[in-house]
């Protein structure tokens, strides 16, 4: 799995005309399923996002973690993440994992985030959604299980 993860002040999807999913302080994650990936994959990026220490402390160090601060995550999918840009102009997603896999694992990343007692808001898998953000910081994190696994 590959997630952009971005501090933010707010953010929120919003498919056609109708919200989604909206959070004030906490991640926005932009998040793309690997055609090898599975359970493992899922838990470890969960875990690793919520304890990332990516948020200031009373002395403006970053020490605190979104599980710290009580903020909220919002989960967006993105299989783009996968895209394959090496050769030629157009990026070719062969490993990317197929839409009812993806869909899937996708769903289970939003359940394990709601199990760790984070607030979870969402996109529409599938859909061709507008995402608004203010990114907080800046601070920008990519992150991949596959550097882990």
């Amino acid at each position: 799995m590959r997630a952009v993860v971005q501090r933010v002040s707010e953010a929120s999807v919003t498919v056609n005309t109708e919200i989604t999913g909206k959070i004030g302080p906490g991640l926005l994650v932009l998040l793309g399923v690997h055609r090898d990936d599975g359970e493992n994959e899922v838990k470890w990026l969960v875990d690793k996002i919520i304890h990332l220490r990516i948020f200031e402390d009373e002395a403006e160090k970053m020490n605190l973690s979104l599980l710290d601060t009580g903020g909220a995550m919002l989960i967006v999918s993105q299989f783009t993440l996968y895209g394959d840009c090496r050769k030629g102009r157009r990026p070719g997603y062969s490993t990317a994992a197929p839409p009812d896999k993806a869909d899937a694992l996708y769903q289970q990343f939003i359940n394990e985030v709601k199990k760790r007692n984070v607030t979870a808001a969402c996109g529409k898998f599938q859909a061709h959604m507008a995402v608004n953000l203010v990114n907080d910081g800046p601070v920008t994190l990519l992150l991949d299980s596959s550097k882990h696994f």
